[in-house]
């Protein structure tokens, strides 16, 4: 189903990429002849007010952030009738579904870049003072030279403004579980998980329900990554079951991350060049933590997120899905 009538002026529909419960993606032309990927949310988001508020905070902030590692926003309208948001396009889609139908595609090495990119992301959002709250393979992207993008910031929020505490069950790290509220340990966190997934094949925890995956990430330890992913050098290896410690100062920084990946990559880590522009004044205190939001919002790519969950940890491999989340 397409939507003609509240295509924003200057883009052209061409088809449609996916759709999630709360918008619709579409592979469009903009004025400048370019592919983009045009979000627009469904008439019932506008309808209720915390899901677009949801969408133009993932307006505002995807506008507002620049890095190579940050998807890429053109333009777009956070609020009212004509809310959209044009995106860099990603014509392989998220790295979920390259994981999913040519892991093959991704060689040691690559897989190391990926992660090392993820991380530099991070590193800017922290540095700003912001957190990205849902870091996991359906957010990151992939361009042809195998570089990655952080994307979907419609849970991120500036600390210290605050912000609805969020988060995908299998990567969710253990205090926000507890209801409490989200940091850059937090991201760091759902870092590490995927870096356990994406170099040895599987996911750390798996449950069949939500309470098993809880009780899984704050009570168990996942086998040493140093087994299960003999190849990575042994300091990598530390730093990213580090990043998974249950305890938020245990956890190292998502620039700790960068540069040990980038060391196993075999290159000198240069520092960080954060452009701090993006980061508003302190406004307000943050709010006092809460329980996590709803899952399930369409991000700018080929497919909606599949609903299905893992299976038991005898099974032979792990699928690339997650758990829809509850209030």
């Amino acid at each position: 189903m397409t939507q003609p009538d509240r295509t924003p002026p200057g883009y052209r529909l061409l088809r449609l990429l996916g759709q999630g419960k709360t918008s619709q993606v579409h592979l469009a032309l903009d004025d400048r002849g370019r592919e983009v990927a045009l979000k627009l949310p469904h008439p019932a988001t506008l309808g209720e007010q915390e899901a677009a508020e949801r969408f133009g905070n993932e307006v505002r902030l995807t506008l507002k952030f620049r890095h190579p590692r940050i998807l890429r926003g053109y333009s777009g309208t956070a609020f009212g009738p004509q809310a959209y948001l044009s995106l860099q396009y990603y014509a392989s889609g998220p790295l979920s579904e390259t994981l999913t139908l040519t892991p093959q595609a991704l060689d040691w090495a690559a897989r190391l870049r990926v992660l090392a990119d993820i991380a530099s992301g991070l590193t800017y959002l922290h540095a700003i003072g912001a957190v990205h709250q849902d870091v996991k393979p359906q957010n990151v992207y992939l361009d042809p030279a195998g570089r990655a993008a952080l994307g979907d910031l419609g849970s991120s929020y500036f600390v210290a403004q605050g912000g609805p505490v969020s988060g995908s069950p299998f990567y969710m790290a253990p205090e926000i579980y507890h209801g409490e509220a989200s940091s850059s340990a937090s991201d760091v966190y759902s870092l590490g998980i995927l870096s356990y997934e994406l170099l040895s094949g599987q996911r750390p925890f798996l449950g069949q329900s939500y309470e098993e995956l809880m009780v899984a990430h704050l009570t168990r330890f996942p086998q040493p990554l140093s087994q299960v992913a003999p190849e990575l050098p042994r300091a990598a290896a530390r730093l990213i079951e580090r990043a998974m410690a249950k305890r938020v100062p245990d956890r190292p920084s998502a620039d700790d991350l960068r540069r040990v990946l980038l060391l196993a990559l075999g290159e000198t880590p240069a520092d960080e060049q954060i452009e701090t522009s993006a980061a508003p004044a302190p406004t307000a205190p943050a709010p006092p933590p809460g329980r996590h939001g709803p899952l399930g919002r369409a991000a700018p790519a080929p497919a909606a997120e599949p609903e299905a969950v893992d299976p038991p940890a005898s099974a032979p491999a792990p699928r690339w899905s997650l758990f829809k989340r509850r209030k």
